[in-house]
């Protein structure tokens, strides 16, 4: 069975994720953006081993810190989608028009496209490629326990900005209404930012995407 734990990171407070298997208590960090220390706290409170670290897309708040943590713990990271390159290799201008980090380019062990699985122990993760936000955003997904990890693709009441350069608002939207509502309105998400919520209550409150926004 899947477990997470939730650390806002960097002064974003981006939503860096952990994903354990508690069959095998090994497991990712997600989205690792900045204070690793913390991070790394954190995975030693839960007890278990990382063995890998997943991206759902290349912004600094997000990806910052990757290269570090990668280093560190000697473990491969796997996506975002390619078409977030770009992002990456401009990690550390990104570092410095923010002005937060030390942040440094990487590459992926495993770019990821829409229909890839990833593993976290036995636990088995769908991927969902959602551009908008960014071009190479990915979602990842668990079926068995109706949990997904979007980062900057949907909030609780809100979505991602598509002002960064080639997002794109019309893509945006139909990632979100077609690739994660039709996962159920069970489903429970851990958004980039904020308070975590289900599609079912963005279906039917969030006035970007509600099923009467349409």
């Amino acid at each position: 069975m899947l477990h997470y734990a939730i650390l806002p990171v960097t002064p974003f407070q981006q939503n860096c994720t952990l994903f354990w298997c508690d069959a095998t208590q090994r497991g990712a960090v997600v989205d690792p953006g900045g204070n690793l220390d913390e991070v790394l706290d954190l995975v030693a409170q839960h007890k278990f081993e990382v063995q890998k670290i997943l991206i759902t897309h290349g912004h600094l708040d997000h990806a910052g810190a990757t290269a570090e943590l990668a280093e560190r713990l000697g473990v491969p990271i796997e996506g975002p989608h390619r078409d977030d390159n770009f992002w990456i290799e401009g990690m550390a201008q990104q570092s410095r028009m923010f002005g937060f980090g030390n942040a440094r380019p990487f590459k992926p062990d495993r770019w990821l496209e829409q229909g890839d699985q990833v593993t976290v122990g036995n636990v088995t993760l769908q991927v969902l490629h959602c551009p908008g936000h960014t071009p190479g955003h990915v979602v990842f997904f668990d079926p068995e326990s109706r949990i997904a990890q979007v980062g900057d693709v949907l909030f609780a009441g809100s979505i991602g900005r598509t002002d960064f350069p080639r997002g794109n608002h019309r893509d945006l939207l139909r990632s979100i209404r077609e690739r994660l509502f039709p996962l159920g309105d069970d489903v429970r998400f851990i958004p980039g930012h904020g308070p975590m919520s289900s599609f079912g209550e963005e279906r039917s409150t969030n006035p970007y995407v509600a099923d009467w926004a349409k």
